[in-house]
């Protein structure tokens, strides 16, 4: 009998990672937010720039997506430090990104 409830107890903490039907609507949110530029850039329905900013917006969304439904960044009552971490990373990686961006085009100007 113990270990009928200690197998209980596990499967009820185990339920709070996610269910079924969670990863059902990540994954198919990840497989239309795939498909989208799939179809835009192959049958090139937009323009250079909308096509770019169609997929770079796809990526954001499909991250976002990512996080909630499969790394449960929302899940827990503890210290968000997960969250905090994470924007920690985006902004390091936005200043390596944005900062590179700024020193390509300077030296193009240079040029």
């Amino acid at each position: 009998m113990a270990q009928h409830q200690a197998h209980d107890s596990h499967g009820h903490g185990h339920e709070s990672h996610g269910s079924v039907k969670s990863y059902v609507i990540g994954f198919i949110l990840s497989i239309v937010l795939t498909i989208i530029p799939l179809v835009v850039v192959m049958n090139h329905m937009m323009g250079e720039t909308g096509t770019l900013v169609l997929i770079l917006a796809a990526a954001v969304l499909q991250f976002i997506i990512q996080l909630f439904f499969f790394m449960h960044i929302r899940d827990g009552n503890g210290p968000r430090y997960n969250v905090m971490t994470l924007v920690l990373g985006i902004v390091i990686l936005l200043t390596i990104v944005g900062g590179s961006v700024w020193i390509m085009m300077n030296n193009m100007v240079a040029h």
